[in-house]
């Protein structure tokens, strides 16, 4: 048989195995798409005339900072609410409060109650409820000094300040979002800094919050600074979502920050391909042009992202604005998240699905934390056993970790019922 025609058949197939993504994808709101590029513009104009304000005003961060949308009132401008979900997130406001910057607002389907960004900002009633842990990590049991998270031999995290420029439904530390934003005392930042320039093992230090990229330049350029001066830290990383809520926080005066003392690994936090807007290229650019190493960690979140096409079009889109996907977390046991928890088989699908439909690039780690801190777990690396309900993890310790896995749940369904 010819050889060509062997091929042939052979790339016919692919191009065949291919078809149903590229179908598929045309109905994944993607931010670059002209229709969320209308709409946003749309519900940017509406804010813009309530604020009074011009474009340079709408571009500056502290601007927007200030103007964080945690009023029902002016929600209610660019997205429909029934009467019921108005009381809904005034009730669940005592309980978890919600703010989410005019920016990343306006990238809200006014009409879609399962926009994504919408689900992952705003309160919705399945948050009512006690199932879960305030702290499954139990952060207070691994801080040795100041600010210090540490659960590692030879890295540590400072936890910088409390604030972000939105407050993610799914996040593991709401428990400290507080009624009331605050950095931490900078006397608590020395003692972390004494800590590490004692420790000598420590050579990875990720500055973190809350969203680190809140703190002032002056204040973040006086802690990588001296980081940056101690002999054996040789990497130090910022955690932050900024390029996703607030992306005019990238300034030429932060980069140059950053170029100061590189390398500077900055991890973000795309959650979805809607995220993934111009200005968000323009300040992964900004930053990946100065020498700033970007990845991204996404978390699996049901009636989100827990589907392989999305996670697909996710990652590879991350890829073309510089931003390595790196890791995959299973979304943890937090008290009031449980309506965004799957199940590990959902997860692992789309790992598989991934290796060989995309580039090795566009592939993430999947991790499951480890309960008490116990430590990141590589699926399915990590997976030693599964009996019934319960996956049996090894940890980088060699420490047996038992895991229930819950099934993922429907999620409109579920909303459906409690509405």
């Amino acid at each position: 048989m010819d050889k060509r025609y062997i091929s042939l058949a052979r790339a016919k197939e692919l191009k065949d195995q291919n078809e149903e993504y590229i179908n598929y994808k045309k109905h994944i709101p993607f931010g670059m798409d002209e229709n969320i590029i209308n709409q946003y513009e749309k519900s940017k104009k509406i804010l813009m005339d309530y604020f009074d304000i011009n474009e340079d005003i709408w571009k500056d961060y502290k601007w927007q900072m200030a103007n964080r949308i945690q009023k029902i009132e002016i929600l209610k401008l660019i997205i429909n609410l029934t009467p019921k979900e108005e009381e809904e997130i005034r009730n669940l406001s005592n309980k978890f409060r919600w703010m989410i910057t005019p920016y990343y607002a306006c990238l809200i389907d006014p009409n879609d109650i399962f926009d994504p960004i919408r689900l992952n900002t705003i309160p919705t009633i399945l948050e009512d409820s006690d199932t879960g842990e305030s702290d499954p990590m139990d952060e207070a049991l691994t801080n040795p000094a100041g600010s210090i998270t540490r659960r590692y031999p030879n890295r540590l995290i400072i936890n910088v300040t409390n604030i972000c420029p939105s407050y993610c439904r799914h996040c593991q530390r709401r428990r400290l979002f507080g009624e009331f934003d605050n950095h931490i005392y900078i006397e608590e930042i020395e003692e972390s800094i004494k800590y590490i320039k004692k420790n000598k093992e420590i050579r990875d230090v990720l500055i973190t919050g809350g969203d680190a990229l809140t703190l002032s330049d002056e204040l973040l350029e006086y802690i990588i600074k001296n980081l940056r001066n101690i002999p054996h830290v040789e990497i130090i990383r910022i955690g932050t979502r900024s390029l996703v809520t607030l992306p005019y926080r990238i300034t030429d005066n932060l980069v140059n920050i950053f170029k100061k003392y590189e390398p500077i690994y900055l991890n973000t936090h795309f959650n979805h391909p809607k995220e993934i807007t111009k200005d968000a290229q323009d300040a992964a650019f900004k930053l990946a042009n100065n020498g700033v190493i970007l990845g991204n960690q996404s978390v699996l979140l049901n009636g989100i992202n827990n589907n392989k096409y999305i996670m697909r079009l996710l990652n590879e889109k991350l890829l073309t604005i510089k931003i390595k996907p790196y890791y995959l977390f299973h979304s943890k046991n937090i008290k009031g998240t449980s309506h965004f928890n799957t199940s590990f088989e959902d997860g692992i699908k789309i790992m598989k699905y991934l290796r060989g439909h995309t580039s090795g690039l566009c592939i993430p780690t999947y991790i499951v934390n480890a309960p008490h801190g116990l430590g990141k777990m590589p699926i399915p690396a990590s997976i030693k056993k599964i009996v019934g309900n319960y996956y049996y993890f090894e940890n980088w310790e060699g420490k047996e970790i038992k895991y229930l896995n819950k099934p993922t749940l429907d999620f409109k369904k579920m909303y459906n019922d409690k509405s």
